[in-house]
């Protein structure tokens, strides 16, 4: 039987070995439960983890494959859920207090889609308490640490999530994005996080933090494992009335390494300012090795960024006070510092303020559009500085004092609102040892091509398996 090493595993490398029966479910899963159970109480990305329940699944998916009923590159895969995914039978708590012994009826659409392809789910991922939150500081839970230094952050919300992938304890994690919360843990810890276009995977199951900017998406180790994932997890649902029905390309046979003539736009403005130097330097020398592969990369201008960026943080606080608005009038006391004062000013939001940001949002997706006519993607940072300490507020840029929320979601929210799909890949490590990403983003359910791009960049000229082994 071929040996598997946590290290350098994937789904690629792992469903193959299944597929080829060299390697069990069985043993696939008591090796990731194993990791599991050795970095915990260091890391804290779990808030439960289903021993029990994901060996009796290992065991039936055992039996299946061997009297030939193979389901797919997911069949005995482990994965992870940020904990605001609906598990049947299993509690859900949105990492928060109030929600400590909620456990829902039914799996929501994506877990019912990932289990049905025969993905394991081995736990629930710690998370921002109610995903209102860029850090994974949670008070109820404990705090999220981030693999390559745990007295660093993780980023939030999904920092559970992207922590159990950095540290080998699960192939796939899913994770949701309202500002940044896919792509800011990604960056952080070193792993690759893509926010699909709005519409693209169901919210049907997953609890609400704001309806118009939640994404639902899948976080995994490698481009190639997140084309694989989201291939199972897109597609329309009647259940979720935000759900499109646009045909799902297959992303994984998309990865060509080929990206000659593909047409990159650098913006001029805002996603190089109030930058960490090392993180400006890796995101340009990654630019630089995609033109190296060929893509005509091209500086642009996209006008009135910053009314955008703003209008995005206005309509979360506003969306947010009122998806959480019962618990923040009957359970103030019970939900985190933090979060109660960010409840606090969304509902003192006026609807005026609501409604001229909604019309900054048409805006900005008129102005986008406009520019991806002349490019196919967009490359910039991911976020806009490397993982703070857990203990830091803010964030010292261009000789300003930047609070740590602002900083981390500088460089993602915008494609919140206006809905584009964005995935955000590893480039590097900074001097102090910490991971550095870059995003891409690119038209409307073009997710074929952002993943396209990231794995060229990926396949041939970063490796995140050639970094130090964490411990």
């Amino acid at each position: 039987m071929a040996k598997l090493e946590l290290r350098t595993a994937s789904i690629t490398i792992v469903s193959e070995l299944i597929r080829k029966k060299e390697i069990s479910p069985v043993e696939v899963i008591d090796a990731f439960l194993q990791r599991i159970g050795a970095v915990q109480k260091r890391i804290n990305a779990f808030i439960t983890v289903l021993d029990g329940e994901a060996r009796e699944a290992a065991k039936r998916a055992e039996e299946e494959i061997a009297k030939g009923h193979y389901r797919g590159p997911l069949h005995g895969i482990p994965f992870a859920a940020k904990d605001l995914f609906f598990t049947g039978g299993v509690k859900t708590t949105c990492g928060s207090r109030i929600l400590a012994d909620f456990v829902p009826e039914e799996n929501g659409t994506v877990i019912s889609r990932l289990i049905e392809a025969g993905a394991i789910l081995v736990g629930k991922t710690n998370m921002h308490e109610f995903a209102f939150g860029t850090t994974n500081l949670n008070n109820h839970y404990g705090h999220a640490r981030n693999p390559w230094n745990s007295e660093h952050m993780t980023g939030g919300s999904s920092g559970g999530s992207a922590a159990a992938l950095a540290s080998s304890c699960a192939l796939l994690t899913l994770g949701t994005d309202t500002g940044g919360s896919i792509r800011i843990p990604s960056a952080l810890c070193g792993t690759v996080g893509i926010k699909p276009t709005y519409g693209r995977v169901s919210k049907f199951g997953v609890y609400p933090l704001c309806w118009s900017l939640d994404h639902p998406g899948p976080m995994t180790r490698t481009v190639a494992d997140a084309a694989i994932a989201l291939r199972f997890m897109a597609g329309h649902d009647p259940k979720d009335p935000c759900s499109k029905e646009v045909p799902v390309a297959d992303y994984y046979s998309g990865l060509t390494g080929d990206i000659k003539g593909v047409r990159i736009g650098v913006p001029d403005t805002f996603y190089f300012e109030q930058i960490d130097p090392e993180v400006e330097a890796g995101a340009r020398k990654a630019i630089d090795g995609l033109k190296d592969l060929g893509a005509d990369v091209r500086p642009l201008h996209i006008p009135d960024l910053d009314e955008a960026a703003a209008a995005t943080l206005l309509i979360l606080s506003s969306e947010a006070a009122s998806c959480l608005e019962k618990f923040h009038r009957t359970r103030p006391n019970d939900i985190g510092d933090d979060v109660r004062a960010r409840l606090d000013l969304g509902a003192l939001q006026l609807a005026t303020y609501y409604v001229k940001a909604q019309r900054v949002r048409r805006i900005a997706q008129e102005n986008f559009s406009r520019v991806l006519k002349e490019v196919d993607v967009l490359v910039t940072p991911g976020v806009s500085i490397t993982a703070p300490r857990l203990e830091e507020s803010t964030a010292r840029l261009d000789d300003d004092d930047v609070p740590v929320g602002v900083a981390l979601t500088r460089c993602t929210r915008i494609y919140n609102l206006v809905g584009l799909p964005s995935v955000s890949v590893p480039v590097g490590l900074s001097r102090a040892g910490l991971p550095i990403g870059i995003q891409i983003a690119g038209r409307p359910f073009d997710e074929e091509l952002v993943l396209r791009v990231a794995d060229a960049y990926e396949r041939h000229i970063y490796q995140p398996s050639e970094w130090p082994a964490l411990d």
